[in-house]
């Protein structure tokens, strides 16, 4: 941290004074004068937190989709359908049995044998084709979507949300003061919380498998000279295999999270991608700690723009992309 300060001290003390004055609109109890120029202190915190939790969704999809695309190199564009075919098997799956987590493990077991039988019969056969591998997963990803729309309809659905995640929680955060002078506590949905918390181990956990542990250390040199690899008697192929499967299947478990506290409908796997493709071009290509970092930023900006200036919150995001490419092309936590 010291070597960072020395090297950056113009960017290290804008990053600090960034979170001071953070912390201090989230802990301060606003005036009058503030309320009018951000509007009521309950609908900005209603919008970070939002923001925050709509990033950890955005992560468990996009840390997938940067394995297969940053690390292995194959352009999967069907992406955002294996997000939505979760999804739609978590809710079956719900309300067949009742048990939200069985939901989770099911979509995640599915659907990460669809990305094996993605990986055998289609990946493996155009490697290093990139066009080949796009239009390939883009008639997937139609396919898959009309497939969908024909077994559930053009409705929309939800995931029920299981009795101990469900109901408020009441956080530490100051929203207004009563005329007596008693303080108005933030409430915030429980399961929101959860989500975000079990994104943050996955990251985590990740992030310790990708730099800590064999199989870790097979992908990366893998990625980097596959013949070499491959003459020291590791069977690449099945590596690969796993991880496509495991990227896959973080898809799927994310449908579920996303119909959760979100919903379910036709056109959702489009959304998913775009922004699942915005965030890995904003934090790096193979990076976890940058499928965080952009899925933090995209998530942020979607909520603050979708209530500060909805009229142009659509293009918010993308010009957030466009000035990390002009700036620094290779994302935001890439190696140079």
């Amino acid at each position: 941290m010291a070597d960072f300060v020395t090297r950056r001290p113009i960017r290290s003390v804008l990053i600090l004074l960034a979170a001071a004055v953070l912390l201090w609109l989230i802990f301060s109890v606003w005036s009058p004068g503030m309320e009018a120029t951000f509007g009521r202190k309950r609908v900005f915190l209603s919008a970070l937190f939002n923001g925050i939790t709509l990033g950890g969704l955005y992560f468990l999809v996009a840390s997938g989709f940067t394995l297969i695309f940053g690390l292995m190199r194959n352009v999967n564009l069907a992406h955002g359908s294996l997000y939505l075919f979760g999804g739609y098997l978590g809710y079956s799956i719900g309300e067949l049995t009742g048990y939200w987590l069985l939901a989770l493990l099911f979509a995640f077991l599915i659907v990460a044998l669809a990305g094996i039988l993605m990986q055998v019969l289609l990946f493996r056969w155009m490697e290093g084709q990139d066009l080949r591998q796009t239009l390939v997963t883009i008639g997937l990803s139609i396919i898959i979507a009309d497939l969908l729309l024909w077994s559930y309809g053009g409705d929309t659905f939800q995931v029920t949300t299981p009795d101990w995640l469900a109901g408020p929680i009441q956080l530490p955060f100051v929203v207004a003061l009563r005329s007596n002078g008693e303080a108005v506590m933030m409430n915030y949905p429980f399961v929101r919380i959860a989500i975000l918390f079990g994104a943050i181990v996955v990251g985590f956990a990740m992030w310790l498998a990708l730099n800590r542990t064999r199989i870790g250390m097979l992908v990366r040199a893998g990625v980097d000279d596959r013949d070499i690899l491959s003459a020291t008697g590791v069977r690449v192929q099945l590596v690969f295999v796993m991880v496509f499967a495991f990227g896959a299947g973080l898809a799927g478990l994310a449908g579920v999270v996303g119909g959760t506290f979100q919903s379910l409908q036709p056109g959702e796997d489009v959304k998913i991608l775009l922004s699942s493709l915005v965030v890995v071009i904003v934090g790096g290509m193979g990076s976890i700690p940058g499928a965080a970092m952009g899925a933090l930023i995209v998530g942020l900006a979607e909520q603050f723009g979708s209530v500060y200036m909805p009229t142009y919150a659509v293009m918010l995001t993308f010009l957030i992309m466009v000035a990390v490419l002009a700036v620094r092309p290779e994302g935001l936590a890439a190696r140079r």
